[in-house]
């Protein structure tokens, strides 16, 4: 958003945002001053929920979600309407029964009442307060319309919670109750008896529902205790009647036994084994070549003997023979071979094999007996593991129908003891749960502060602000351009300068360059021409371009008079202009306020003659709107304009409109440079993008030049402002 644009706008409409305001803010001053004064009371009913004073248990964690569910729905019920109408019939009641001290003057319906129409009104309302019933349109189908009654007094439901406000604060315990009114009576008088009536029928509700509860949970417990009997006693009998007391305690210690005798048997399994290979190790031994066992002395012993024997009879040899040496030698020999032979068997009967066989013996004894023993004790406990699996066994049958009874009865057992929690609980609640009280009663009070100020500030800035927005809708919807920025937007072209609009009804162009009077117009309108002939020459000058061509997007735009003032201000620098261009009716002929003698371009083409002025030469176009082409050809064309152009320094062309575009067309075919004049104030719409986008593709094309603007100034100061 142009937010340029939108200040001008705002300034524009600087009226509409001044007078608005003023107005509205008047008017609200005057509605005002008759605004009654108002008073407000309010009473606070404590709940218990959040003051540990009021809790048996006071270190219980507290739920603040759940306390805030709780807030909220006790402030919903005070809104409900069957309490609302409670308060209504309290209300109507009071004035009806106490006319002196009514709260409210009497509206037509009770005017129009008599006195004994009134004491049955009072009846009924009665009637209707004691059964807590609710006040519906029904209530206008009988002879007194009561919902009527009460709504003409401002005691329906729509007109008292538009004064009524229920609050509640953060961590507070308590519930605020408001009500603002007109008479500080009444305002205490809604709030108390507001408040009253809903702590009573509130207590009742939680008190009913609270009964209803017991005794359904009370129904639903004993229901719980028999089925839990029920299971408990089928376990029981089934135990009894099995003789199982504890069949997992049995089992276990069963086949705890079980386990022990098999590692025993296994024991003494082993022991036979061991046992047995030893006896036979042992007889091996015995019936055997072992030395140590087999072995004897005997005839080593024998042999020796013989060899003394022999040794006695050498002697006696050798003594009967007289001492011979062949004799001692013999005796010697024999005494060698017996020692040797003594030496030899004491080495080889060191020990006594009949000692070790009887000891052999005696070891195969005591391992045949401890045999025998283990083999009773394995018979004794085969025996005992065969009882023991057996009672197992026995055993197995009843363990599905055991846990079957054992998990009903759990069950039954857990169902009863949540159900006792949940009665325990809700006793318990009943009698230390929720009690609502009047903390502070409503009293009437002082009138509140006046908001007379707030109104009117409401209003002036209500107002002012829907000014703003009327603006601001009025400008995001105007399409008309009245800068520069939004033209080259509008046309995705660029744009060389902007000119004022001559407001003076002597639109001379010698005349506006002439004059001395200080004009601020004048001298705006010099200053900005004079900026668009700088862009103008220096594209001109740079090419050696010489027919500029002057058109518009539409007619009446001014682009003849811009094309009288250009060809002025390019004389006013020495250049030889020739303008060709429509007779401008604005343009004075007189002798002193013409630019120069006028000729007609089509005579021109004819008779290629021409009369040449010092610095400025006008040539008229045809008005009848007559095709350049159906004049002379082309060829002719470029080598009329060949010849013009030898001849001035500059010259202008005023082609026609951009909507004229089959003319326009073939004037710009001769033109080398050109110009497009956009007025200030208008649009462009889709059906002229066609056309701007043409102009703006020429090869020549210079830019936009926004004409006729309308510009406030002292001076110079808004130059720039009208050029942005």
């Amino acid at each position: 958003m142009d937010i340029k644009s939108f200040l001008n706008t705002l300034l524009r409409y600087k009226w509409l945002l001044i007078i608005t305001p003023i107005v509205v803010v008047s008017i609200t001053y005057f509605l005002v001053q008759n605004l009654p004064k108002e008073y407000a009371s309010d009473v606070q009913i404590s709940t218990g929920l959040l003051d540990p004073s009021k809790k048996v248990i006071s270190e219980q964690n507290v739920d603040f979600f759940s306390i805030s569910q709780q807030f909220n729905g006790i402030m919903e019920k005070i809104k409900m309407k069957k309490v609302i109408n409670l308060l209504s019939y309290n209300l109507i009641l009071h004035d009806l029964e106490n006319p002196n001290k009514s709260f409210r003057k009497y509206s037509e319906k009770i005017d129009s009442l008599s006195k004994e129409d009134k004491a049955e009104v009072i009846n009924s309302f009665k009637q209707k307060l004691a059964n807590k019933s609710i006040l519906a349109l029904s209530d206008n189908k009988g002879k007194y319309k009561l919902y009527d009654i009460v709504g003409s007094m401002g005691y329906d439901e729509e007109g008292l919670r538009e004064k009524l406000d229920i609050t509640h604060q953060d961590n507070s315990d308590f519930i605020n109750i408001e009500f603002v009114s007109e008479d500080p009576d009444l305002s205490a008088f809604i709030v108390n008896t507001l408040a009253t009536e809903f702590i009573n029928i509130y207590s009742y509700d939680v008190n009913i529902n609270q009964n209803n509860n017991i005794v359904l949970l009370d129904s639903l417990l004993k229901n719980k205790e028999a089925l839990m009997n029920d299971k408990n006693s089928a376990l029981s009998s089934f135990k009894r009647n099995k003789g199982v007391l504890n069949l997992n305690e049995q089992s276990a210690t069963v086949y705890a036994q079980i386990t022990q005798y098999e590692a025993q048997r296994a024991d003494a399994l082993k022991t036979i084994q061991s046992n047995i290979a030893a006896i036979s190790a042992i007889e091996s031994k015995l019936g055997g070549s072992d030395a140590y066992i087999s072995g004897s002395s005997r005839s080593d012993n024998l042999e020796i003997v013989s060899l003394k024997r022999k040794l006695e009879a050498a002697n006696a040899a050798w003594i009967d023979g007289g001492f011979k040496a062949s004799d001692q030698k013999k005796i010697d020999s024999l005494s060698q071979i017996i020692q040797a032979r003594s030496t030899k068997n004491a080495d080889e009967n060191v020990m006594d094999p009949r000692a070790s066989k009887q000891g052999l013996v005696q070891q195969k004894i005591n391992l045949e007996v401890g045999v025998q023993q283990a083999k009773s004790v394995v018979r004794s406990m085969d025996g005992e593991l065969k009882s023991l699996r057996g009672k197992y066994a026995s055993m197995v049958p009843y363990d599905a129908d055991i846990h079957n009874y054992e998990r009903d009865a759990d069950l039954a057992t857990k169902d009863y003891m949540a159900a006792l929690d949940r009665y325990n609980q809700t006793r318990t609640e009943k009698n230390m749960g929720l009690r609502l009280n009047i903390e502070q009663i409503g009293l009437p009070g002082n009138p509140e502060p006046s908001k007379k100020i707030i109104y009117l500030a409401g209003s002036g800035f209500g107002s002012l602000f829907l000014c703003l927005g009327y603006i601001f809708v009025v400008f995001i919807l105007d399409r008309t351009i009245r800068t520069t920025s939004q033209l080259a937007l509008a046309t995705n072209a660029n744009t060389i300068g902007v000119l004022n609009r001559i407001v003076s009804n002597e639109r001379s162009v010698r005349e506006i360059w002439n004059d001395k009077s200080g004009n601020p117009n004048y001298e705006m309108y010099r200053e900005m021409l004079r900026a668009i002939r700088f862009e103008i020459s220096s594209k001109m000058d740079a090419d050696n371009s010489k027919i500029l061509g002057i058109t518009s997007l539409n007619a009446n735009e001014g682009k003849t008079f811009v094309a009288h003032s250009l060809a002025y201000a390019f004389a006013m620098t020495g250049k030889k202009i020739l303008l060709i261009a429509d007779e401008a009716p604005y343009v004075k002929t007189d002798s002193e306020k013409a630019l120069t003698t006028k000729q007609n371009f089509q005579t021109f083409l004819i008779k290629k003659e021409f009369h040449t002025e010092d610095l400025i030469t006008i040539m008229n176009k045809n008005t009848a709107r007559t095709s350049l082409l159906e004049i002379q050809s082309v060829k002719s064309l470029k080598a009329g304009f060949e010849m013009l152009r030898e001849e001035f320094d500059l010259i202008i062309v005023d082609v026609n409109s951009l909507h004229d575009i089959n003319l326009a067309k073939e004037w710009l075919l001769f033109t080398e440079k050109n110009i497009a004049i956009f007025e200030y104030g208008t649009t462009v719409n889709e059906g002229d993008k066609e056309l701007t986008d043409y102009i703006k593709n020429l090869p020549g094309f210079l830019g936009w030049v926004l004409n006729k603007m309308q510009i406030k100034q002292t001076g110079f100061s808004t130059l720039d402002k009208g050029l942005s």
